[in-house]
């Protein structure tokens, strides 16, 4: 289900600064934002930082659920191409086998339709990955559509069960925008560990 979400007026008022439509990666031009160029390709080892539980991460061990919030374009990293901040598999979310994942996921790059997926790629990002995921219903709606994805201010609620245990990603189907690095790792562990590593 996606809703539209408002934001505060202070927080429209940094976005609107931030330029219109990117231009053409190939432009010259002076102003305005142009989309990031392709990102070299990263070492696409997880990260192995101390485990965390950030206040957008939520788990119950006894309800076996994990309760995730992530917005796209949170911060201006990658043109707001970014999940919660990361890119290039910055980061690691570990929810545990079996447990059901609630996402409630908001678009808040200014310009830009998203989408969340979570993907059995984990290698090559220059090539948009299919928008098949691991598990049921482990997908936003529209996910491959600049027009009818998850639209700026628009918020989307994901559920599905981590019913295999292994190492996966979080992408963004919208072409293009995984070669740029938005994906994370999201990882199925096979014990109760749960949280996100980031790089030591």
């Amino acid at each position: 289900m996606k809703t539209r979400a408002l934001f505060p007026v202070a927080f429209l008022a940094v976005v609107a600064c931030s330029g219109g439509e990117p231009e053409p990666a190939d432009s010259n031009a002076g102003g305005g934002s142009a989309p990031p160029a392709a990102a070299p390709q990263p070492t696409l080892a997880r990260p192995t930082g101390a485990m965390t539980t950030p206040d957008w991460f939520a788990v119950d061990h006894t309800a076996r659920t994990v309760n995730l919030t992530i917005t796209a374009g949170l911060t201006p990293v990658a043109n707001h191409w970014n999940f919660n901040g990361y890119i290039n598999g910055q980061m690691a979310i570990n929810v545990p086998e079996g447990y059901t994942v609630n996402i409630e996921f908001t678009n808040r790059d200014p310009n830009m339709a998203h989408s969340l997926g979570i993907s059995t790629e984990t290698q090559n990002f220059s090539v948009p990955p299919q928008p098949v995921p691991v598990f049921e219903g482990a997908i936003s709606q529209n996910p491959g559509s600049m027009v009818d994805g998850t639209m700026p201010g628009e918020t989307e609620t994901i559920t599905f069960v981590a019913e295999r245990a292994g190492n996966y990603s979080m992408v963004c189907y919208i072409p293009g925008h995984t070669a740029i690095g938005m994906w994370v790792w999201f990882n199925v562990t096979s014990g109760q560990e749960a949280g996100i590593q980031t790089a030591a």
